[in-house]
């Protein structure tokens, strides 16, 4: 369905709130994703904003972990914290509802709701309305980067809100409440909550355009684990309204302390005019996604493109006061000095292609992130894995941060201590007692048998991987600044996914603690030895040692293997799991470990492979739909991979400073820099049945080679690039 892209559209990207340039905003769909499995949520927010304020079904489930699910027909509220595409479900903090009585109300979960039409929805970058049809309000939403602005539309005088502090669902449990009245337009309080955030602390003051009249709270009490009594509130205001009947509801959130949310509120969002909040955020996300420029094309893809880099730019998010306070991994409040915390870092999946990215279409943040990275460390010992709202989840596995901070410290993208940075990576790789470090650095790889309280999954042979790759980024760094010795250490570890690679089944295979590989080995199988994949997918996540992987399996064996990983199609599509999604044969693009495999033919001589894949997945797996996008978002990961393979190129290795070259899209591409320069891709004669590359021309200069090099791109560099509908 395309009924929320106005079929205005190719005459509104010609007219703007950025005087007559191209409105960018205007070619974000944000429900793209909302149906099948994307997880993602169609409200609104600034860019990296702390703030996520969009709607809520009222009803939980995994299809519903971002609040929103396109199928459903009611909504039960309009909260202020949410995730994007992940596995998981949590946040949902401080939502309100508007109403007007008599109130629809079901059993629980559901509780008071409104059913709503499609038709009468729409959303863009930053602006998200519904119409409430049991109450006939028109509710619109935008935002500030700590604030959430509502605009209710009632049919009537009369105007009845509800705020429920106790709504929860998945993951999320309410465990404390407060509210109190500052004065008869503005009231603050706190949400506490346990799930995936561990004891997360959200605190709020919310400023109303009208004064209420009348308020009344319903409580319930609860006993908290040491026997504390707490309540659980849920609050009713009325108002009377003019002439114009329009309520405007503005909240702003901190982690820190009322204090902090009042802070925020006064420096943010100090008036209630809800257009001027919109068009000021409306200039930003135009600035932002206008980093990078496309022209041709068809409309969906230009959309599909736009609606990707927006994606890119909501995760991780801003976590800190206006101050620079912020609630650390330690839970006491500490200060960002002349810099920004960011939080809800998804790095099992974003260290392959987000955060490369980031490098370019955020630059100024990366140094922060970093330092978000280093205030972790010292907060909590290690560097962040899957963390949000001053928590560590420890989802998924290896320690990723680390390529991270390579990439940036190796791109010469500073503001940060390099030489902490360094020591925290050493430190968080030397982890013995976490996630079998200590016998990965003893054994050379993760024994399946040892019992890890750290990880019920196991995962124990893709830990081994992902070790090697994170042990190579550290020897990178280490070997740059000169510190021979731990770059020795760390190259030799690096070289434990050989330890993994059994040449009898000429797969990575589990092996126990004795050495021995796991009996009736089956590469389709997916197991609990593997993190959310086979022995297929994990096959090739040697992205530092791809060389040395040909080597070991033989070209002619990796080429036939690779050829497989696209052809050989499961036999029982039905049980595979929720994860494999977006298949082309073994390769689920749906998930990440997948996400380099397409571009592995560049380094058997069968370019053209690459770019046939790269366009299917590009043409095919996502598009301009509710159900557009074939697997998690995982807070960018997805949208980055298409991002990057729609300019033609993509970071196998990360922290290489190489990108290998697939296909455009798009025949003119620009990437403005933030150093002034800008990186041009040319292919004029790209299309559906012109996309194999005959000759790239870089810098006037013919260009043999399947790489460019982050220096290629920061120079300003030219590539043109000339294409046919047959291979050569």
């Amino acid at each position: 369905m395309k009924n929320h892209i106005s079929a205005l559209l190719i005459t509104l990207v010609t007219l703007s709130c950025t005087n007559n340039s191209i409105d960018y905003t205007r070619l974000v769909n944000p429900f793209i994703g909302t149906d099948y499995t994307g997880n993602v949520y169609p409200g609104a927010q600034a860019p990296f904003g702390m703030v996520q304020l969009s709607p809520d079904n009222g009803l939980p489930g995994w299809d519903r972990i971002a609040g929103y699910y396109y199928p459903d027909s009611t909504i039960a509220g309009f909260s202020h914290t949410h995730l994007s595409g992940t596995g998981a479900g949590d946040l949902y903090d401080i939502s309100f509802m508007p109403i007007t009585e008599p109130a629809s109300i079901a059993a629980a979960p559901l509780g008071v709701h409104s059913k709503f039409s499609h038709q009468n929805e729409e959303a863009h970058a930053g602006y998200y309305r519904v119409h409430l049809t049991d109450y006939n309000i028109d509710v619109e939403l935008t935002a500030t980067e700590r604030c959430g602005v509502q605009r209710y539309s009632y049919p009537c005088d009369t105007a009845i809100v509800l705020l429920n502090l106790g709504k929860a669902t998945n993951w999320d449990a309410t465990y404390d409440t407060y509210v109190r009245i500052i004065d008869s337009n503005t009231i603050e309080g706190y949400r506490f909550s346990k799930g995936w955030a561990r004891n997360q602390k959200v605190f709020f003051r919310t400023s109303f355009s009208h004064p209420f009249y009348c308020i009344e709270t319903d409580s319930i009490t609860v006993t908290g684990e040491e026997g504390e009594k707490r309540l659980i509130n849920t609050t009713r205001f009325e108002f009377q309204l003019d002439n114009n009947r329009q309520l405007t509801v503005v909240t702003a959130i901190s982690g820190t302390s009322l204090e902090g949310a009042a802070k925020n509120l006064a420096h943010e969002a100090p008036h209630h005019n809800f257009d001027t909040y919109h068009n000021d955020l409306c200039k930003e996300w135009n600035k932002e996604l206008g980093r990078i420029e496309v022209s041709g094309g068809t409309t969906d893809q230009q959309v599909c493109f736009y609606t990707a880099l927006y994606r890119t730019m909501i995760a991780p998010t801003l976590y800190c006061d206006i101050d620079g306070k912020y609630m650390g991994a330690d839970g006491k409040v500490h200060d960002a000095e002349n810099w920004n915390n960011y939080s809800t870092f998804s790095l099992w999946d974003t260290y392959r292609a987000a955060h490369p990215l980031f490098t370019y279409t955020a630059t100024s943040r990366v140094g922060d992130m970093v330092n978000s990275f280093i205030a972790h460390f010292n907060e909590h010992g290690r560097l962040p894995v899957w963390n949000m709202w001053g928590s560590e989840t420890d989802m998924m596995i290896g320690y990723h941060s680390v390529p991270v901070i390579v990439d940036a410290y190796l791109k010469g993208i500073g503001g940060f201590d390099a030489e902490k940075a360094l020591e925290a990576c050493v430190a968080t790789a030397n982890s013995d007692e976490y996630r079998g470090i200590g016998i990965y650095k003893d054994k050379g790889y993760v024994p399946y048998d040892v019992v890890d309280p750290y990880n019920a999954d196991n995962w124990a042979m893709s830990r081994t991987l992902e070790y090697a790759f994170d042990d190579y980024c550290i020897a990178l760094m280490a070997q740059k600044m000169g510190r021979e010795s731990i770059a020795a250490d760390f190259f030799a570890r690096s070289e434990n996914w050989r330890n993994q690679y059994n040449t009898n089944t000429t797969f990575m295979q589990p092996r126990n603690s004795c050495g021995e590989f796991q009996p009736a080995f089956n590469p389709d199988e997916y197991t609990h030895h593997i993190c959310e994949s086979n022995a297929w997918h994990y096959m090739w996540s040697v992205q530092h040692d791809i060389e040395g992987l040909i080597e070991v399996v033989g070209k002619e064996r990796f080429a036939s293997k690779l050829d497989s990983m696209f052809t050989y199609t499961p036999t029982d599509k039905e049980g595979l799991p929720i994860f494999s999604t977006g298949m082309i044969g073994q390769y689920a693009h749906g998930n990440e470990p997948s996400h380099h495999v397409i571009y592995l033919f560049n380094h058997i001589g069968k370019q053209h492979k690459t770019q046939e894949y790269v366009a299917q997945v590009m043409n095919s797996l996502y598009r301009n739909t509710p159900d557009g996008l074939c697997g998690n978002e995982d807070c960018g990961q997805m949208s980055a991979w298409y991002v990057m393979s729609a300019m033609g190129f993509y970071p196998v290795n990360p922290v290489s400073g190489e990108y290998e070259l697939g296909v455009p899209l798009f025949p003119h591409i620009r990437l403005n820099l933030e150093n002034g320069k800008t990186f041009t891709i040319k292919a004029p004669e790209v299309g559906k049945e012109r996309i194999h590359v005959t000759r790239r021309i870089l810098n006037g200069t013919e260009h043999k080679g399947t790489t460019i090099t982050h220096n290629d791109i920061m120079s300003g560099a030219t590539l043109e690039i000339e294409l046919s509908g047959k291979s050569e």
